[in-house]
């Protein structure tokens, strides 16, 4: 599995500036990489995430993920966003399980399979908890832990670690990268 990325350009027109976010980008990623977008704010790093994730569409180029185009969302990239995205009308576990049950897995396996990434990332004894009753770094793990039980081929993640003390940014990563 490969994501490649080919002579992508991005521009925003209004009608008093036309802004060059991107401007011809060339990149391969191989299945199990970790790979972190580094620049400056404003550079473009949300800009490509999204439009890998499908959420928007390059002015020019185009992805492939293995040899076949990508032209909107699906369920082999999963994103996980700056800001936490979660529902706060739903309790930790039924956010957790919300993907996989638009995607049609069965109650008792949802449930099974949010249990253990609610586990993955130390938030078991909130389960039960309203979003608006955590911290913000309780709310990344969150939504870090629904990201991961859809089992994408692509993890897409931005800023995921930022609302995170130190400790937990580590225990995390490790994680990560052995899931």
């Amino acid at each position: 599995m490969s994501l490649r990325i080919e002579a992508v350009s991005k521009r925003f027109i209004t009608k008093h500036k036309d802004t060059h976010t991107l401007d011809t980008i060339n990149l391969t990623f191989k299945k199990g990489e970790f790979i972190c977008l580094l620049g400056p704010s404003g550079c473009g790093k949300s800009t490509l995430l999204n439009i890998i994730a499908g959420l928007e569409k390059p002015t020019e180029g185009r992805l492939f993920l293995d040899d076949k185009e990508i032209k909107g969302v699906g369920p082999d990239r999963a994103v996980m966003f700056q800001e936490s995205a979660l529902f706060p009308w739903l309790k930790v576990i039924d956010n957790v399980e919300f993907g996989m049950k638009v995607a049609g897995v069965p109650k008792e396996e949802r449930r099974e399979k949010a249990l253990k990434y609610i586990k993955m990332v130390h938030l078991s004894k909130f389960q039960n908890s309203y979003i608006h009753e955590l911290s913000g770094g309780m709310r990344q793990r969150i939504a870090l832990a629904r990201a991961l039980t859809l089992d994408s081929d692509v993890l897409l993640m931005d800023e995921p670690f930022s609302a995170l003390d130190s400790q937990t940014k580590s225990i995390l990563r490790l994680q990560l990268q052995n899931n």
